[in-house]
């Protein structure tokens, strides 16, 4: 099997097509296919499905919320759940922690459950999680306007 980008990867899982369809609006689809290494979690659909439309919209509507929404969903460097596991908290490439909790078998990314862990791909590696995380600065905003 030939490996490709965290970017193709995630391309061919149906499960994930809103948040490659979220990766591509906010500019970043090319960062996830280029070279490096970086470690991205990625929500499922049922995740978005869940997720409150109205705060959806508003960070659609505003391409650096959009984009603060999405580099708090990746990490610089190649982490696997057993790495992660070891830490309490980790720095996103937006800026702000997540904080993780539980074993590598049931973590947990501030308050997202890991179900599928360590994609490996040709610049990095994926985990898919069952909520979309959301920067607190970004949350705020959002529900200001709410």
């Amino acid at each position: 099997m030939v490996m490709k980008s965290i970017f193709e990867t995630a391309r061919e899982d149906g499960r994930l097509s809103t948040s490659v369809a979220m990766l591509q609006a906010g500019g970043l689809a090319e960062t996830l296919s280029r070279e490096g290494e970086y470690t991205a979690l990625f929500p499922t659909n049922d995740a978005y499905s869940a997720f409150p439309r109205e705060v959806l919209d508003a960070v659609r509507e505003d391409r650096e919320r959009l984009k603060d929404m999405i580099l708090y969903h990746v990490i610089q460097g190649k982490l696997t759940t057993r790495e992660l596991a070891q830490m309490e908290a980790i720095r996103t490439l937006q800026g702000d922690h997540l904080d993780i909790s539980g074993s590598p078998e049931a973590m947990r990314l501030n308050d997202a459950a890991v179900i599928q862990p360590d994609v490996e791909c040709t610049n990095g590696i994926y985990h898919v999680i069952d909520k979309v995380l959301l920067p607190r600065a970004v949350e705020a905003r959002v529900r200001k306007q709410a």
